[in-house]
């Protein structure tokens, strides 16, 4: 009869937890010890995270760290605490991977969007807590093609349908009347989709690039992980919208930058837009802490060193891993492989990220790399707290207000002189 009970609680135990998802092994492993010893919800639901975990991050099946025949839940929570810290703290080995497979679960859908949706914005993942650029953003598309692991588009743009505005051309002749014409406004198009993925559908570029022409006082920044600018090399690019590209290492592009370009590509398509005179920038955001990052991304920097001169780049911006909750969850939810939530996690400012010795070391690295370009481009770091500033640029602004007035009298000190 107590088997029969608890065959009930556990039925009813491991609703709304990973346990569908895990392997026959797994869930044959976490059964048996859940019987032999009773487990509560709470307990059989850690397990099922452990091996959830291990199973996103490529790591083998919970048996392989655990031994099914532990005597008291004591004894089995400590190891599990043990092998837990190990395993999540331990720098991320993607050595012995080719590449996650990744596949597209539907086919793209796209949707034009006919409602008053309001088009311009402020950055989705801005903070009180962190030093900010005030970015204003601007809803171009909804929805990315990409997929990348990391990216918290997934928590706020669900499903396979990216949406475009329907009257996009008529909403951005508005938004000239709320505009104050002695003031400069810096306005990004990569938040909630990528800023070149689309090409010029439904219009979108040639809207984009009146919107330049009509509005000097706009800089605009397409971000992208892209090479798709056949459009933009066809057309006069107006002086004031700056073309940048994320970049990453080839072991962070081929097994968490699902369905993006190489790094080739992506500097290859950004050569072609300085060849035509105009500015482009770099995101190095966000660099991932894994065994050899530090080799990797320095051979990532010499490219960009070799490939272009100061003058026509316009910003360079470091950061790395930064997580809500609600994303984080959000990527324990899906199907694929990842190491990315393999990290050493603490509260940053709010969120979820590294702890401040990594941190320094990533952004030390990432900026002493550049230092022929100090004092000609302009560097920051994206959603950091003011502290890595001192530690990193030995210098930090007072407010947002005043790192926003730099940022933008450096991008329009550029533009001028092209």
């Amino acid at each position: 009869m107590e088997n029969f009970n608890y065959q009930n609680k556990f039925e009813k135990s491991i609703q709304n937890t990973y346990f569908s998802k895990l392997t026959e092994n797994n869930q044959a492993f976490i059964k048996k010890i859940a019987f032999d010893l009773l487990l509560t919800f709470q307990e059989i639901r850690q397990l099922t995270d452990f091996g959830n975990d291990l199973q996103m991050w490529n790591e083998g099946d919970i048996a392989k760290y655990l031994d099914s025949n532990f005597k008291t839940k004591k004894i089995l929570f400590d190891q599990l605490k043990i092998h837990w810290d190990k395993v999540k703290g331990s720098a991320k080995d993607y050595s012995l991977i080719e590449g996650f497979e990744h596949k597209r679960d539907q086919k793209i859908k796209f949707k034009l969007d006919t409602s008053d949706h309001t088009i311009l914005g402020r950055c989705p993942v801005a903070s009180p807590r962190t030093l900010c650029c005030n970015l204003q953003t601007l809803d171009a598309a909804r929805n990315c093609g990409f997929d990348c692991s990391y990216c918290s588009i997934q928590t706020f743009e669900k499903g396979n349908e990216v949406i475009f505005e329907e009257n996009f051309d008529e909403k951005l002749k508005n938004l000239k009347a709320t505009f104050d014409p002695n003031k400069i406004y810096h306005i990004g198009t990569g938040q909630a989709s990528d800023s070149l993925m689309w090409g010029n559908k439904n219009g979108v570029l040639d809207n984009l690039i009146n919107f330049c022409n009509d509005n000097p006082n706009v800089i605009l920044e397409l971000k992208t992980k892209s090479n798709n600018i056949h459009h933009l090399l066809n057309v006069e690019i107006p002086k004031n919208m700056i073309c940048t590209w994320s970049l990453n290492t080839d072991t962070i592009i081929s097994n968490e930058e699902h369905f993006t370009v190489n790094l080739e590509q992506r500097l290859a398509a950004a050569r072609k837009i300085a060849d035509k005179n105009r500015l482009v920038g770099f995101h190095f955001h966000p660099i991932v802490y894994y065994n050899n990052w530090e080799k990797d991304y320095a051979e990532v920097f010499e490219k960009v060193l070799t490939m272009f001169s100061p003058s026509e780049v316009a910003l360079i911006s470091i950061g790395t891993l930064t997580f809500t909750k609600k994303t984080l969850n959000e990527i324990k939810s899906r199907d694929f492989k990842t190491k990315i939530s393999q990290m050493p996690l603490v509260e940053a400012e709010g969120k979820f990220s590294y702890p401040d010795e990594i941190k320094n070391q990533i952004f030390g690295h990432t900026f002493n790399s550049f230092k022929e370009w100090h004092g000609k481009v302009f560097f920051y770091l994206c959603m950091e707290h003011r502290r890595f500033w001192e530690s990193v640029f030995k210098f930090e602004y007072p407010d947002n207000e005043s790192f926003e007035k730099a940022m933008k009298d450096s991008y329009m000190q550029k533009i001028l002189r092209l």
